[in-house]
């Protein structure tokens, strides 16, 4: 019969797999459970595509808040999640339930999720300072929930393999999926809801679609949430469950300091950070250069989000080989220079003269070429950085007796919502700068504007840009390191 294990050796961790096989180990490695792990990436994906890409331009150029209001509700949202993020983790790490420890708060985040969101996009139309304060408000929510269910989920990846490039395929799943509800909510948006009209010959500023595509957006992120947590469900029995210990306010905040406080770990999220602002930033100021300074047409930027798909598909069949040939770190470093320089290179060919002209037909296929190589690369990057946070779980762990895969990816989930907090921030301060003008026509347009907002954001973006290189060569676990630590923790019978 099965044996189910209810207490164990304060000194140690057991895991259900060594001692109860519901099914073979094999399986929690199959492309059936990666599928089904990567899919729930697709309720993350289509909210911080809407943060990133359309919430600044909805709020600003429709509601009429200035951008930097804007950015600074998102900054201060930011700053709530830096303390709720890492109690959703450390709750979630500590939570025991015959549902193990991160289901509950995964079902229990879905149709929470879909409410708050759909609100995001239908606010009241009231005053300015009002109006603010709901997105503040709204925002926090969104992102409050979101949480409850992107850092149990994340963390599975820990538990679900141990082994060093398996992680990596994992996690290649998981923005395979992300990005997929992405792009694809970005092209129905483009291409359904968001059609010019009499009124408004721009699509991307016709308010009436907005509400639409919260309705899609809503539903499609409670589908993804509960498909994806049922899917694993049955691996419940496998996960990693330590002892149940009763802690202090005090005891639960010092061990939250004492994991956190780890090399490793501090080297990887600055980096991270960092270069989640970066795509932060030129996500959101994106459909402001498409629409203004590149003169896309609604068709026009649609086809970047068509091209767009292909690129997680390219990244997914690379990450693993790459990083299995030359180890995670390497790899990530090398992505991300690429993909800064095949960003960067259209707007330093254009102010030198060298780019194809607005309107010609050698625009849009150059762009779409930058575009596709571009977030090939970040894409790439950005599986490998969650791929280094799950070593970092055993060389924590050995240093501190305690698995806090949950605490880690707080921390992940929250330099993701960077890309929606600090880059929606810094993009609404670089608009603020320039002087640019709510409701404003590409027709009318100063075209000196534009050109001033790419002359202030590429410094921006280089500046960034380093500093994440430069905090990314400290982190110090390679495939020989992440090794030795799976051996010391088996020598201490510790999972």
């Amino acid at each position: 019969g099965t044996r189910i294990v209810t207490s164990f050796p304060r000194t140690s961790l057991r895991n259900f797999s060594r001692d109860a096989p519901l099914t073979p180990r094999t399986d929690l490695e199959s492309v059936r459970t990666k599928l089904f792990y990567g899919f729930g990436s697709v309720a993350y994906g289509v909210k911080d595509q809407g943060f990133t890409t359309f919430l600044l331009l909805f709020y600003n150029q429709i509601m009429g808040l200035p951008a930097q209001w804007v950015g600074t509700a998102i900054g201060i949202a930011l700053i709530v999640d830096a303390f709720a993020d890492p109690v959703v983790g450390q709750f979630s790490d500590n939570l025991r339930t015959r549902w193990g420890r991160r289901h509950p708060l995964m079902y229990a985040s879905a149709v929470p999720v879909a409410i708050s969101y759909w609100f995001l996009w239908n606010p009241p139309h009231w005053g300015k300072e009002a109006l603010f304060g709901y997105l503040i408000g709204i925002t926090i929510i969104v992102r409050t929930f979101i949480a409850m269910y992107e850092i149990p989920s994340s963390a599975l990846a820990a538990e679900l393999t141990r082994d060093y490039d398996q992680r990596t395929s994992f996690l290649s799943y998981r923005y395979l999926f992300g990005w997929l509800g992405a792009l694809s909510m970005a092209v129905l948006t483009l291409r359904v809801f968001l059609t010019p009209d009499r009124a408004h010959p721009v699509g991307q500023l016709n308010p009436i679609g907005y509400s639409h595509y919260a309705l899609v957006a809503a539903i499609v992120m409670v589908i993804a949430i509960l498909v994806s947590a049922a899917g694993t469900h049955r691996h419940i029995p496998h996960f990693a469950v330590p002892v149940r210990r009763k802690l202090t306010a005090a005891q639960f905040a010092r061990e939250m300091f004492v994991s956190l406080w780890h090399g490793p770990f501090i080297a990887l999220m600055s980096a991270a950070f960092l270069m989640y602002v970066c795509i932060g930033l030129l996500t959101s100021l994106g459909i402001y250069f498409q629409t203004y300074f590149w003169g896309l047409d609604n068709d026009q930027v649609s086809d970047l989000s068509i091209v767009v798909i292909f690129a997680p598909f390219i990244a997914f069949a690379l990450s693993t080989p790459l990083s299995r040939r030359f180890g995670k770190k390497a790899v990530a470093l090398a992505l991300f220079v690429g993909a800064l320089a095949f960003y960067a290179l259209p707007f330093a060919l254009r102010l030198g003269g060298a780019f194809p002209a607005n309107r010609s037909d050698a625009l849009l296929p150059m762009l779409l070429g930058f575009t596709l190589l571009t977030t090939t690369f970040y894409i790439g990057c950005t599986i490998l950085l969650a791929s280094m946070l799950t070593d970092v779980v055993e060389d924590s762990q050995l240093r501190t007796g305690r698995r806090s895969e949950g605490l880690f990816f707080s921390f992940n989930s929250l330099v993701q919502k960077a890309v929606s907090g600090m880059g929606v921030f810094i993009a609404g301060l670089l608009l603020g700068l320039v002087h640019f003008p709510q409701s404003a026509s590409p027709a009318t347009l100063d075209p000196a504007i534009p050109r001033h907002l790419v002359l202030v954001f590429l410094p921006t973006l280089l500046l960034l840009s380093m500093s994440a290189f430069t905090c990314l060569t400290f982190y110090r676990i390679s495939r020989t390191t992440h090794e030795e630590n799976i051996r010391r923790l088996d020598e201490k019978d510790i999972v």
